[in-house]
Formats: structure tokens, C-alpha cells, sequence
């Protein structure tokens, strides 16, 4: 069960979007919200400093936008508490590059989950996709939460935890992993899960009729072998998938499973989240760099890109 959320604030209405998501799983679960800002080093806000600049000058210069910022951060965090009174809130103001810096505070505060939205200004402000999101992707020990936010002023104290959450598989061990983190959070809002297989369509070209045998009865018969085929890929994948959501089930978790045929995975599982009900989908990482190392070779990053909806992420262990 997640006990320490991390979101990472940048001042802008864009980063605070991932809010509302955040404390309802903080106020559901009792955990505690940690509100984080990263500082950029002197150098890189003030480009054009000369280079005798005095450290008595730089140290003013530093705990001047600390403090500016971590005014920031309790004004946010008496919003929450107002809005939210049982939720503990806790800021921090960090320096240095800003993944780094969210990787080690979150490491060092026992943080169990990051929330963040996919795009946001200031500090972050190549978040979308991004070098900060593809550093914490590949190094973050724990789950990373990415929501898309919208052009709306957030509202904080809605009740936004998914009632169903999307899982897509790909057969593989390492995508499976995805299964625990997505659960604990299902639990909080007693979702429900599906579990998606995506499989491409069998293609074929058809041989030349041989002598006697009629075009459209040899199309007849190739139709017939490619269904045949069709069906059996169906079978194997939803044996897969219901071997998976075996122990699920017995653990008195609603689990259906889901097989559908797309020439492009992330299409499909784009159409798949689209279903109503879905309010998240789950993927696992390989953790190397850039997003199109993700389990399901580039789908997860067109899925993050594409979807909605938040997406589930973590960089399953070898």
C-alpha cells in the first residue's frame, strides 16, 4: 500500500494537476503527501552572472529563491490542508538537476510513488516526455504515476481513483511485474482490473491456385486457414491471460481478461482505455534509455503520449 507520495511542483497551474489524483490516493490510504520543488543552481537562473560572482552574493541569491519557493510549496500545502484536514503535507525545496535531485529525495524520504503531471513549465519544463522523465524512468526504484493535465483549474478534493484499471501484457515476466503496483492501487478504490493481450492479426499472402482448383475456392480455404489460425492465437493468449488473473481472483479482486487483434499494439491498447469505466492504464519499463525502450518495445510510449487518461508506470527488476 502506498504510504509516501512524492509530487513534483514547478509553480505552475500545469504541475498542480497532478494534485487531485495524488491526494485521494494520499487521503484513501493514509499516506503522507510530499510536496517537492527543485531549485536550478544559481548558474543556470541567472545565465549571465559573471564569473567572480561572490559566494556571499550566490549564497543570498539561493536562499532567496528557497525561500520564495518553499513559500510556495505551504502555500499549496494549506490549501490541502484546508481542503484535506486528516492528510499529513510535508515541502521541500531541492537544488541541482532536477531529475537527480527528485531520484534522491525520493529515495532518501521512503517515497513508494511519484505523481506528476506529463508536461509542466519552470523547473521542469521539458517534463513532456522529456529529459526528466526519461532519467527517473530508467533509475526510479519505485512507481511513476503521469498524468495529463488539462487546461482546467485542477479541483483539488475530487474523488478521481480509477474504478477500472487497464493492464496490457505482453507474455513476458518483466511486464507482469506491472501486476503489483497496479493492484495496490486498485485496492484503494476497489477497482477493478483487466488484463489486455494485444495480438497482431495473422497476414498471408495466397500461393497460386494450382491446376483444376478455382480462385475463389482457393481464397475460400485460405480465409478458412487464417481463422483457424486466428482462433488459436485467441486461445493461447486467453489462457495466458486467465492463468494470470487465476490468483488475482483468489484473492477476491474483479479481474475479466481481454484479447483484441490490432497491426499496431499501442493503438490498440489506446482503443482498449477508451472502454468505459478504464480511469488508468499500467505499463512496466525496461528502464533503459528513452521511452521507446518500454516492455512492448515502443507501445508504452505512444500510449503515454496518446492516452487521456494517467498511466501507471515501473521499471520491473532483471
Amino acid at each position: 500500500m502506498y504510504q509516501n507520495v512524492m509530487v513534483p511542483l514547478d509553480g505552475s497551474p500545469f504541475s498542480e494537476q497532478a494534485l487531485p489524483l495524488a491526494l485521494d490516493i494520499a487521503r484513501t490510504g493514509g499516506a503522507t503527501l510530499r510536496l517537492t520543488y527543485v531549485q536550478l543552481p544559481v548558474s543556470s537562473i541567472y545565465s549571465e552572472a559573471p564569473l567572480f560572482l561572490a559566494d556571499e552574493i550566490e549564497s543570498h541569491v539561493i536562499e532567496r529563491e528557497r525561500s520564495r519557493w518553499l513559500d510556495y510549496l505551504e502555500g499549496v500545502a494549506a490549501r490541502i490542508r484546508k481542503a484535506a484536514p486528516g492528510v499529513m503535507v510535508v515541502t521541500s525545496v531541492q537544488e541541482g538537476n532536477p531529475a537527480e535531485s527528485l531520484q534522491k529525495e525520493a529515495i532518501a524520504t521512503g517515497a513508494d510513488l511519484v505523481v506528476m503531471t506529463t508536461h509542466a513549465r519552470g523547473a521542469l519544463a521539458r517534463l513532456w516526455l522529456g529529459s526528466v522523465a526519461d532519467e527517473l524512468l530508467r533509475h526510479l526504484p519505485i512507481p511513476l504515476l503521469l498524468v495529463r493535465p488539462s487546461a482546467d483549474a485542477p479541483e483539488i478534493t475530487a474523488k478521481v481513483l480509477p474504478k477500472l484499471i487497464l493492464i496490457p501484457l505482453d507474455g513476458t515476466p518483466l511486464a507482469e511485474q506491472m501486476i503489483r503496483p497496479a493492484v495496490e492501487l486498485g485496492k484503494l478504490a476497489h477497482a477493478g482490473f483487466t488484463l489486455l493481450r494485444i495480438v497482431k492479426p495473422v497476414l498471408a499472402l495466397s500461393p497460386p491456385p494450382p491446376g483444376g482448383t478455382s480462385m475463389g475456392q482457393m481464397a475460400s480455404e485460405m480465409v478458412e486457414r487464417l481463422q483457424s489460425v486466428q482462433d488459436e492465437l485467441r486461445k493461447e493468449a486467453l489462457a495466458y491471460l486467465e492463468k494470470v488473473a487465476a490468483p488475482l481472483r483468489e484473492q477476491g479482486l474483479h479481474v475479466l481478461t481481454r484479447v483484441a487483434f490490432e497491426e499496431q499494439p499501442a493503438l490498440g491498447v489506446l482503443h482498449e482505455a477508451e472502454a468505459e469505466g478504464v480511469g488508468i492504464v499500467a505499463l512496466a519499463t525496461h528502464g533503459r534509455r528513452g521511452l521507446a525502450r518500454l516492455v512492448l518495445g515502443s507501445v508504452a510510449d505512444k500510449v503515454v503520449r496518446g492516452a487521456k487518461l494517467p498511466v501507471l508506470l515501473c521499471r520491473p527488476k532483471a
